[in-house]
């Protein structure tokens, strides 16, 4: 029996993996999926192409593919804002001091990028700060971020 593989085997195996990845959110089967749509997009042109090329070729576009998405499209996507990371956008992030607290009154500081939105923020440290001090916030409580001095 001389079974050959034609375009619209390439295409269904295309179409299920390309279903797959509703099932499995990892968005690699994808990849997979799209190269054997290739495949089948070849073998329309090339309709005696055999099947050692056929694999060689959906091998290596869905090596391509997966490769470009990892290497190229994703790290573009990243969110880099810190939206809706609230203490984690915080925590670590070094601001200046422009109003020392003052008889128990909060004081205020400013970060070089806003931080949540906002480029001042009221703070409370436990030890003197003076304007023009570096500080790095160590904690957050309510919308007053606690902080420490940064030592010269």
């Amino acid at each position: 029996m001389n079974f050959q593989i034609a375009y619209w085997h390439w295409l269904v195996l295309g179409m299920l993996l390309i279903i797959a990845e509703l099932f499995v959110p990892s968005f690699t089967i994808v990849w997979f999926g799209l190269a054997a749509v290739a495949v089948s997009g070849i073998m329309l042109v090339f309709p005696t192409l055999s099947l050692t090329w056929q694999l060689f070729i959906w091998a290596i576009a869905s090596c391509a593919m997966t490769y470009g998405w990892f290497r190229y499209i994703k790290p573009r996507m990243v969110d880099r804002t810190q939206a809706g990371t609230a203490r984690e956008a915080v925590i670590g992030q070094t601001g200046q001091v422009i109003k020392p607290p003052v008889d128990g009154r909060d004081g205020m500081l400013r970060f070089s990028v806003p931080v949540l939105g906002s480029d001042e923020w009221s703070f409370f440290c436990n030890e003197a700060v003076a304007a023009g001090d570096r500080v790095v916030v160590t904690e957050i409580s309510g919308n007053t971020l606690i902080v420490n001095k940064l030592s010269a």
